[in-house]
C-alpha cells in the first residue's frame, strides 16, 4: 500500500526569511512512486520533489503517464512508493489543502447561472435559487478579485470566453488558500490573450503566495516561460530541472524531435 502523507508544498525560494513563517510546506517529495491498474505498470520508479514558490510542469508525450501522476497525487488511485509532505523543518506537514484547475468545466452553455451563482453555489451548502447571501457574495468578489476577473460576477457561466472561464475555475481553485494549486491542462483550446491573462495571473499568485503550483501542459513556450522546474515523464522521469536544463536534453530530443517536431 502506499504511504501517503497528502497535500503540498513550500520552499524558500526568493523569498524573505519572514515569510517563511506562513508557509504550512517546504516540498513534497515524491519517491519512488509506481502505479499499475489491470495488470499494466503506468508508472515507474518516479521520484521528484515540489517546491513552495515554484511552479514544476511535467511534460511528456501524450500517454506519458503526467495525468496518472496527477491522480496519484490528488489521491484518487493506488501507488506504491512515498508521497511526503514535509514542513520548513523537516517535519511532516499534515491537514494541507489542493487547488485544482481542470482542462475544461463540463455544463449546460444555455443555463442562465451567472459567475456568482456558480460560485456560491461551489462554497456553499446554499440552493442557489434561495438567493446569494451578501455575506456570500462579498466572499465570491473577493475569490473573483483574485484572478482579476470581478467584472465577471453577474455574467451568465455560458456567456464567458474560454480564458475567462478558465479564470473563474483558478478563483474557485484558490479557496480556501491552496498549499498546492495542480493546473491541469488549464488553457487547452484558449486563445492567445485569454493564455497570456491566465499565466501572468498564475505568476502573481506564486510570487505573493509562495504556493507550490504543479502544471500539466503540452505547450512548451509556456512552459519555457513561466515554469522553474520541468519534470520530462516517459513512464518514469527520464529529466529534471530547469527548462534549460530539461529543452536542450538528449531526452528531450528523442521525445520530442523524434517525429519530426514538438508534440
Amino acid at each position: 500500500m502506499s504511504q501517503v502523507e497528502h497535500k503540498h508544498i513550500h520552499h524558500p525560494h526568493a523569498m524573505k526569511h519572514s515569510d517563511l513563517a506562513d508557509c504550512r510546506l517546504c516540498r513534497i517529495e515524491v519517491d519512488q512512486l509506481g502505479v499499475t491498474l489491470d495488470n499494466q505498470v503506468l508508472l515507474k520508479d518516479v521520484s521528484l520533489h515540489i517546491h513552495c514558490g515554484e511552479l514544476t510542469a511535467l511534460i511528456g508525450a501524450n500517454g506519458a503517464g503526467k495525468t496518472t501522476l496527477l491522480r496519484a497525487l490528488l489521491g484518487q488511485i493506488e501507488y506504491k512508493g512515498t508521497v511526503r509532505h514535509l514542513s520548513s523543518d523537516g517535519r511532516p506537514a499534515a491537514d494541507l489543502r489542493t487547488g485544482y484547475v481542470p482542462q475544461q468545466l463540463e455544463f449546460d452553455h444555455s443555463s442562465p447561472v451567472t459567475v456568482t451563482d456558480f460560485l456560491a453555489g461551489s462554497l456553499s451548502r446554499r440552493a442557489v435559487f434561495l438567493g446569494v447571501s451578501r455575506k456570500m457574495r462579498e466572499k465570491v468578489m473577493k475569490a473573483l478579485a483574485r484572478t482579476h476577473c470581478e467584472k465577471l460576477a453577474d455574467r451568465p457561466l455560458g456567456a464567458l470566453s474560454g480564458g475567462e472561464l478558465q479564470r473563474v475555475l483558478l478563483a474557485l481553485a484558490l479557496v480556501p488558500q491552496p498549499d498546492l494549486l495542480i493546473l491541469d491542462e488549464p488553457v487547452s483550446g484558449v486563445d492567445q490573450n485569454g493564455l497570456e491573462a491566465f499565466y501572468q495571473t498564475v505568476d502573481e499568485l506564486k510570487r505573493h503566495n509562495h504556493m507550490a503550483i504543479l502544471l500539466v501542459s503540452h505547450d512548451l513556450d509556456v512552459v519555457e516561460r513561466y515554469a522553474d522546474r520541468v519534470v520530462l515523464v516517459q513512464g518514469t522521469v527520464i529529466k529534471q530541472g530547469s527548462p534549460q536544463v530539461v529543452f536542450d536534453s538528449p531526452e528531450f530530443e528523442q521525445v520530442f524531435y523524434a517525429r519530426g517536431g514538438r508534440a
